[in-house]
């Protein structure tokens, strides 16, 4: 009887993952007739490889669904019902760290930065900057949700802060910090923070669970814009040291 659990919506993920891929591989053999004509070899791998990651994206979602939402959740629900709920604040910390650091797509980032940086930037310090504005974003919204703080008294001096560091920040870490803050909300993000952040919302009992489930990945949007400007506001500090 367990395993019937493990293909529980399976059916709505299977058409999830077709509406999401079934446009690009269209859009291939569109652009292949017309235009590229590719040998047949490098059309077979890229078949292949679409077919090899629609599979583990089916699985990745699939998981998500019967897994990471559930124990997200009930995390969240155990947590908030702490006498010291102040101790959400390290936790958030700590759960918004590893989070990031096991985001497929701000791995990607970061490989990529260091490839188009020829090394120049490594993938370490990108990595390190995202994670950390994570953490440090997540364990400030388990505070909000606890003390039920509006939501825009921490979006609004944080992105009038972006617009002025910007001014200040190195032009390279700019652009990877505007394409960071989209990776950070990547697929662990979504369920896992998402779901602890309903659960210590459904904890506390009289907050709405929209607001604060969802103003949870807002502020994780912003945390990397933060932390990586700032990282190449430390950059251009040293560079004129330097000079």
């Amino acid at each position: 009887m367990k395993g019937i659990h493990v293909f529980e919506g399976f059916q709505t993920t299977v058409l999830s993952v077709a509406t999401a891929v079934f446009p690009l591989v269209l859009l291939f053999v569109v652009f292949q007739v017309l235009m590229l004509r590719l040998p047949r070899k490098p059309v077979v791998d890229i078949l292949k490889g679409t077919m090899l990651a629609s599979a583990g994206l089916l699985l990745f979602l699939q998981g998500v669904h019967i897994g990471f939402l559930p124990f997200g959740r009930a995390l969240g629900e155990a947590l908030g019902t702490m006498s010291h709920r102040w101790l959400l604040a390290p936790i958030g910390f700590l759960l918004g760290f590893l989070t990031a650091w096991g985001e497929p797509s701000v791995r990607i980032l970061a490989n990529q930065v260091e490839d188009a940086s020829s090394g120049s930037i490594r993938r370490s310090t990108v990595l390190y900057a995202i994670c950390g504005g994570v953490a440090l974003i997540v364990s400030l919204g388990m505070l909000r949700i606890v003390y039920d703080m509006p939501l825009l008294y921490i979006l609004i001096p944080g992105y009038l802060f972006v617009i002025v560091i910007i001014w200040f920040s190195n032009k390279d870490f700019l652009s990877i910090a505007v394409d960071a803050g989209g990776v950070a909300t990547g697929p662990m993000a979504n369920t896992f923070l998402l779901a602890l952040a309903l659960g210590v919302s459904t904890s506390m009992g009289d907050q709405d669970l929209m607001v604060s489930g969802l103003g949870l990945v807002a502020l994780i949007a912003l945390a990397p814009i933060v932390s990586v400007a700032t990282l190449g506001v430390i950059v251009n500090i040293k560079e004129y040291r330097k000079e």
